[in-house]
């Protein structure tokens, strides 16, 4: 976002992913995307992004295309279409192929359908040592396999170092290191921290969670996490409105008492667009990690304030046209 202030970026092409609601600062975040030249938005629903977009291409979720997905756990598992995207959305590597060919690539080496899909996988385990040995015919054949997998018909390593780490002596190393003060702490004027984060029922910005009627019905409202004690000093009760303030901005949102936020901080879920408390955290870059600070930032909490309210935000399942003019 900073890049595109210095006009370094004139355009982006964001797939699955919500930066108007899941980055830090985020009227700032939403600004920077709006002055955009160009921004085109691959994605199944209207999110929040997809509002601020030139171009949206209607996108394809997973049970309506044939591919691998990888988790935390290295287990590449093969993922195969169960469904037709509905209207006229495409499946992700159609919209992919289609703009490479009206750019002039002659993509048509990779086949057709699922013998696409198998050829980009091959692409890929060509460039990535770490699952060199994972074919697509052998993914297809036992639907998942563990990496490290280097060489075609090694088992997969469910653990990575058994018996050595890479390093010259084959030992690893572990290095003391210290707390590195926030760049925001509280103060008399902002006394107390906030952190954000996920939320069980509802995944990241929410924008297909929050689609899931069950899921929906389980938390429908946004919800500050306070500890009783921090409750009780500002005369609420759970369920009263409260506001959080930062030096960037306020979001008023429902109370909840919850003994597992210690007292001096509250936590916020980041997935309602209706109270989008990502409005509120420091957009500053860890040094190491280049991580903003999305767990630490300096706010004050009061009684009172606006009821959220839902927005146009929220909107249903795209299915406009995806012909690529």
């Amino acid at each position: 976002m900073q890049a595109i202030d210095a006009g370094q970026i004139r355009g982006m092409y964001i797939m699955g992913e919500n930066p108007a609601m899941s980055d830090p600062d985020a009227d700032h975040a939403r600004e920077a995307l709006a002055r955009l030249d160009m921004l085109v938005v691959q994605d199944i629903f209207l999110t929040e992004t997809a509002y601020l977009a030139d171009v949206i291409l209607p996108a394809s979720a997973f049970p309506e295309k044939t591919g691998s997905f990888t988790n935390t756990d290295r287990i590449v598992q093969m993922g195969r279409q169960a469904l037709e995207p509905p209207g006229d959305a495409r499946q992700d590597l159609w919209i992919i192929r289609q703009l490479a060919t009206r750019l002039g690539l002659d993509w048509s080496g990779y086949g057709e359908g699922d013998e696409a899909v198998g050829a980009v996988f091959d692409e890929m385990r060509h460039t990535m040592p770490s699952i060199a040995g994972i074919t697509w015919a052998r993914l297809q054949r036992e639907h998942s396999v563990t990496y490290p997998c280097e060489n075609e018909g090694d088992a997969g390593r469910p653990v990575v170092f058994d018996d050595h780490f890479p390093t010259p002596s084959g030992k690893a190393r572990f290095v003391p290191a210290d707390i590195i003060p926030a760049d925001e702490r509280p103060d008399a004027e902002y006394p107390q921290v906030l952190i954000t984060g996920r939320q069980l029922e509802h995944w990241h910005t929410g924008s297909m969670t929050r689609r899931a009627g069950v899921l929906d019905a389980l938390e429908p409202d946004p919800v500050a996490m306070l500890h009783p004690l921090d409750l009780a000093a500002l005369n609420a009760k759970p369920g009263d409105i409260v506001t959080i303030e930062s030096r960037r901005g306020r979001v008023s949102l429902y109370a909840r008492a919850d003994e597992s936020s210690p007292p001096g901080a509250v936590f916020v879920p980041f997935c309602y667009y209706e109270a989008a408390i990502n409005k509120l955290t420091n957009p500053a870059l860890d040094p190491f990690g280049k991580i903003p600070e999305f767990k630490y930032c300096a706010v004050r909490v009061s009684l009172g304030g606006t009821e959220p309210q839902a927005t146009s935000f929220g909107g249903g399942r795209i299915l406009a046209e995806a012909t690529i003019e």
